[in-house]
């Protein structure tokens, strides 16, 4: 799933690449990944790009200044983009493989730019396009928390988002846009293996050096990832985000920390992983698909 430093990276991609070009063509290839119906996507025709930004892991494209629309993706566990160049001339299928929306940009004298595929994998389909007036209009924009990296998060307010979860899991707590927004699944295990803590541990249950420590992480390692990004083409993306991951998506590797085998907790859709040696002071944490086994 793309998470924060992967959305930031496609946002300054879509701000060098499409701003102040016009939306001259919308292409639906699967219906159930238009979320909303007024405006119809068909009304961001003739309209000019004007920002590309993101919200937590939505990525926003600013059609038009006075009045404008808000075309707001969210890409879910299996979608991405892809940029093309030089965009097919034939029109789109319905159900056309993994394609999901066509949106292609031209300049302003008309010549074609490119266009921007948004694509999901799988047969889960959970790619989400909405054209709003307003993106508090979206139920989960308007839910999110502080961003991760934003400069209003500092580490007291931090603290205090900790706190209001009690007993609530760090792994849960992070990974939940409506606490704090960018955050996903790889990064969470990512930021909790350079903190040292354990996912199961519970947020009221560490004290201020751990808390301090967690915030560092979290925001070092974001902006690290952020940055390696700048600049590269979408398509380089992923590589370049499982090269520099430590734990997640590692299971049964050496730590490269303290070379303990990474170790993996499962459910029924979605796994993470972390270190025992480094995280839980050796301690093996029960992985669900076992327990259901075992019953």
């Amino acid at each position: 799933m793309p998470e924060l430093p992967e959305m930031a990276g496609l946002a300054d991609f879509l701000a060098a690449t499409v701003v102040g070009t016009r939306v001259v063509d919308v292409q639906v290839a699967a219906l159930n990944a238009i979320k909303t119906a007024d405006p119809p996507l068909s009304a961001a025709v003739d309209r000019t790009v004007t920002r590309a930004g993101r919200c937590g892991k939505w990525l926003e494209l600013q059609l038009g200044e006075e009045s404008p629309l808000f075309l707001l993706v969210h890409l879910s566990r299996a979608g991405w983009v892809v940029w093309r160049d030089n965009p097919p001339n034939r029109p789109v299928r319905m159900g056309s493989g993994p394609l999901a929306v066509r949106v292609t940009f031209a300049d302003q004298d008309g010549v074609i730019r490119g266009a921007l595929d948004l694509t999901e994998a799988g047969s889960r389909k959970r790619l989400a396009v909405h054209l709003v007036t307003d993106p508090q209009q979206v139920q989960a924009v308007a839910e999110l928390g502080p961003d991760a990296l934003s400069a209003e998060l500092n580490e007291t307010g931090f603290k205090e988002l900790l706190q209001q979860a009690g007993r609530r899991q760090l792994k849960s707590v992070l990974c939940d846009q409506r606490v704090i927004a960018g955050i996903g699944n790889a990064y969470s295990d990512e930021i909790l293996h350079a903190a040292q803590l354990s996912p199961s541990a519970r947020c009221n249950s560490l004290s201020d050096a751990e808390i301090a420590q967690l915030y560092q992480s979290m925001r070092e390692l974001l902006a690290a990832a952020t940055e390696r990004l700048r600049g590269l083409d979408p398509s380089a993306f992923k590589d370049s985000k499982r090269t520099d991951l430590a734990v997640h998506g590692r299971t049964g590797e050496a730590c490269p920390v303290c070379s303990d085998t990474i170790r993996e907790v499962a459910s029924a859709d979605s796994s993470h992983q972390y270190c025992p040696d480094c995280q839980t002071g050796g301690q093996i944490l029960a992985d669900r698909r076992m327990s259901k086994l075992l019953k």
